[in-house]
């Protein structure tokens, strides 16, 4: 089959400049927001799997598996843990086991809202960073227990509305009707933990008058003799009075995911939608592109060429219009879009426009210039020759 040159359908983009700014524009729109609900969901994914370590064990209140918020385990778990499991990880004489609380409570920072908003508040001890590998203090210094100090979450003003400003080090914060110091800042970056509040366990414990811990997570130690899962298991099930169970926290967060796949996928179909109104606004504008072609594309049959080859050309036409409106939209989305904060239930997590992000959105162009071609080439190409050239 004889094509047409590639020139041809390049130089046919230049013929009506405002039809390619529309074309190209309209693209960039539509791939934009589909770069735009991409990011969501990988940002969102990929935070929850980040937080969780998969050589990080939690033990757990039996039936809390899937809230540790609910969980509830006497302050001697932690103890019990490291005496009774030889393997566990350990750096200068510490054994890698935290226990904590985490609490949702109000905070009140800044000008946000007088009721406050929920935050997951973590009660934790300096152990908390030996086990939280990705976490460190990227400003400020560890709170010291009793002085009513926090470390707060490089993305905590998202959730709470305010400017990071508002909870710069040394400002207040006001947390269940007490004030607090922000002593540091904590980063966890990619990952749920970089919107929460952390304070000394002691002081969380009796800032909500409860005795219990709401967890214990202790990493698994490497190499000979090191401590495995099922030891942590057999620990938690031989313990009956203490109504303990374990698992790991890589599964705990991936039970979270599971549990906020129906957001992802509102958010697929809303781009969805949205992205087929793109596909019929592409539709009007190639019919009125090539309805004035008509007798062109007469002609090119006149001299031999195929229909095939003329439907070719066109979509070459159409998706080297789409593809470039999707590689503008594709660099303003790494440039204003990635890291872009977004508060949800479990915190906030910024956009996160990444490789598999950037494919969807190419895709979605390209199949935004073939679906915008193929109607109106058929509505062009079925009349009879005769008719074609009689076109005015």
């Amino acid at each position: 089959m004889q094509t047409l040159p590639f020139t041809y359908s390049a130089r046919n983009l230049g013929r009506s400049r405002l039809r390619l700014l529309l074309s190209v524009m309209g693209s960039a729109m539509v791939v934009l927001l589909v770069l735009a609900a991409g990011g969501f969901v990988r940002g969102m994914t990929t935070g929850l799997e980040r937080t969780g370590d998969e050589a990080n064990v939690m033990i757990v209140g039996i039936g809390s598996e899937e809230s540790i918020e609910r969980s509830e385990i006497p302050a001697s778990v932690a103890s019990l843990l490291d005496a009774s499991v030889p393997g566990l990880r350990t750096a200068f004489g510490t054994t890698f086991v935290s226990p904590e609380v985490q609490v949702q409570l109000p905070v009140v920072a800044g000008a946000g809202s007088p009721e406050g908003r929920l935050v997951l508040v973590r009660g934790v001890t300096p152990t908390a960073l030996l086990v939280h590998s990705q976490c460190q203090i990227a400003q400020g210094h560890w709170p010291r227990s009793g002085h009513n100090e926090i470390l707060v979450g490089q993305l905590a003003h998202t959730k709470l509305g305010v400017s990071a400003a508002a909870l710069a080090v040394g400002s207040t914060v006001n947390i269940d009707g007490r004030d607090w110091i922000v002593s540091g800042r904590l980063a966890a970056p990619r990952s749920v933990i970089d919107a929460e509040i952390w304070m000394p366990l002691a002081d969380l414990k009796e800032a909500t008058r409860r005795l219990t811990d709401s967890c214990v997570i202790a990493t698994l130690g490497t190499g000979p003799g090191a401590a495995e899962f099922a030891d942590v298991a057999a620990f938690a099930r031989q313990r009956l009075d203490l109504e303990i169970t374990a698992m790991t926290e890589s599964s705990y967060y991936a039970r979270l995911a599971g549990f906020f796949a129906p957001v992802r996928a509102v958010v697929w179909i809303t781009a969805g939608l949205i992205g087929l109104g793109g596909v019929f606004g592409g539709l009007n504008t190639m019919y009125a592109a090539f309805a004035s072609r008509v007798r062109e594309l007469g002609m090119l049959q006149c001299l031999g060429f195929r229909r095939s080859a003329i439907v070719l050309s066109m979509l070459q036409e159409s998706c080297l219009a789409t593809a470039s409106g999707a590689l503008l939209a594709s660099a303003a989305a790494v440039f204003f879009l990635d890291g872009v904060a977004v508060q949800f239930s479990m915190g906030a997590f910024g956009l996160l426009i990444d490789a598999p992000a950037l494919l969807v959105g190419l895709g979605a162009g390209l199949l935004l210039g073939l679906l915008g071609t193929i109607a109106p080439a058929y509505r062009c190409l079925k009349l009879p020759i005769s008719e074609s050239l009689k076109s005015i």
